[in-house]
C-alpha cells in the first residue's frame, strides 16, 4: 500500500481499503490466507515524519494442530501504528510495516477451537474420583507419600 506524501491534508487522512493477500508472501501449507488484507488507518505527518493508526484484518484458512482438520481464522489487529522517517520520497510504501503486524500475529500453533467451540480432536478426561470417600479432591501426592528416602 502507497501513500503520496503530498496527497495527505495537514488535519490527516482516513485510509481505507483494500490490498491482495500476496502482499504477505506467505507459503506456509498449513496456514493460507483466503481474504484481502484490509485496512482503516488514520494516516498523517508530523515535523519529518509519517505516521498510520488503525485496523488491519484478513482471513486465514489454517490447519488444526489438534484434529487436522481446516478451519477459517479471522485474524485482526486493531492496534496497528507505525512512523517512517520521511527521506524526501513522495511516496511511502505501508506493505512492509502492515506485513510485519500481521504475520507476527499469526498463531504458532491454530487450533479450531480460538473461538470457544470445542476441537473435536481434544478429549476431555473423565473428572477424578476421590481417593477418600469424603468428596474431597483426590490427594495428588499421594503416591509420592508412600515413597520412602533413606
Amino acid at each position: 500500500m502507497k501513500v503520496h506524501i503530498h496527497q495527505i491534508p495537514v488535519e490527516g487522512i482516513l485510509l481505507e481499503g483494500e490490498d491482495p493477500s500476496t502482499i504477505l508472501e506467505l507459503h506456509e501449507p498449513d496456514i493460507t490466507p483466503v481474504s484481502p488484507v484490509s485496512y482503516a488507518l488514520d494516516a498523517g505527518l508530523s515535523e519529518g515524519g509519517f505516521f498510520a493508526t488503525g485496523r488491519l484484518a484478513v482471513d486465514f484458512e489454517a490447519i488444526c494442530v489438534s484434529c487436522l482438520e481446516k478451519f477459517i481464522f479471522p485474524l485482526r489487529v486493531d492496534d496497528f501504528a507505525c512512523q517512517i522517517e520521511l527521506t524526501g520520497s513522495e511516496e511511502i510504501d505501508l506493505t512492509e510495516p502492515i506485513r510485519e503486524d500481521i504475520l507476527l500475529a499469526l498463531p504458532h500453533h491454530p487450533r479450531c477451537d480460538w473461538n470457544g467451540k470445542e476441537c473435536p480432536g481434544v478429549s476431555r478426561p473423565a473428572p477424578a474420583e476421590p481417593e477418600n470417600g469424603s468428596g474431597d479432591r483426590p490427594n495428588v501426592w499421594g503416591s509420592l507419600d508412600q515413597l520412602k528416602l533413606q
